[in-house]
């Protein structure tokens, strides 16, 4: 176990490192940097390419976080709060794979759909209350249309939800649960930090919209 926790930390930054928008666009024949917003994410892939191939980004920077949470959860049972610390640790390195991604120079995308997937594999405690952000995240997406806001949104959403599962559920102590509430924090704080520009941009009513491109 000692060994496998640092293996799985390095291989769980390289994995989120491998930017899937970018080699998308580039099968293409296009340099996604150059398009839109520049950033590699799903959202741009969509200016690029159109819908189909964004949804297929999506999925994949999704499974970037999903999987070494799966992974180290089977491998790994929560016997102790350093069992959490070190869940979290896999989990975080994929999410920091992405935005600083050792491929590409370390200039990488927003985080999240690796932080999403992340969430999703930390089965009970972020497994339900992403889903009920990410419902919110759609919801802000189809009346606004900025995916910045409804990730900036969701993202603040995901912080309330598990602050009220932990005041709801009597069998979740706050003594045990710590790690998990700090980092459930400390990656939507992250998060929003890295859409400072489509903050600026918002305010500004200068922010792009969706829904507007190609469906192909």
């Amino acid at each position: 176990m000692h060994i496998f926790f640092p293996l799985a930390i390095i291989a769980a930054y390289l994995l989120g490192s491998i930017p899937f928008g970018l080699l998308i666009a580039k099968a293409h024949g296009k340099d996604l940097r150059s398009i839109g917003s520049g950033n590699i994410g799903a959202t741009n892939v969509s200016r690029a390419l159109g819908r189909k191939w964004a949804y297929f980004c999506f999925v994949l920077d999704v499974l970037k976080g999903l999987l070494p949470m799966l992974v180290t959860m089977l491998i790994a049972k929560p016997d102790s709060i350093l069992t959490f610390w070190l869940w979290l640790a896999v989990g975080c390195a994929a999410i920091l794979g992405h935005i600083f991604p050792i491929y590409i120079k370390f200039k990488g995308g927003k985080g999240v759909a690796t932080s999403f997937g992340m969430a999703l594999g930390l089965w009970p405690y972020y497994t339900v209350c992403v889903l009920f952000a990410f419902l919110v995240w759609i919801v802000v997406v189809l009346i606004w249309r900025y995916i910045s806001l409804a990730s900036i949104v969701a993202s603040v959403t995901f912080i309330v939800a598990l602050i009220a599962a932990i005041i709801i559920k009597q069998d979740w102590e706050l003594a045990g649960l710590w790690p998990i509430l700090i980092t459930a924090v400390a990656i939507p704080v992250m998060v929003i930090v890295r859409h400072r520009e489509n903050i600026k941009r918002l305010l500004a009513g200068t922010e792009n919209k969706i829904l507007k491109g190609k469906s192909s």
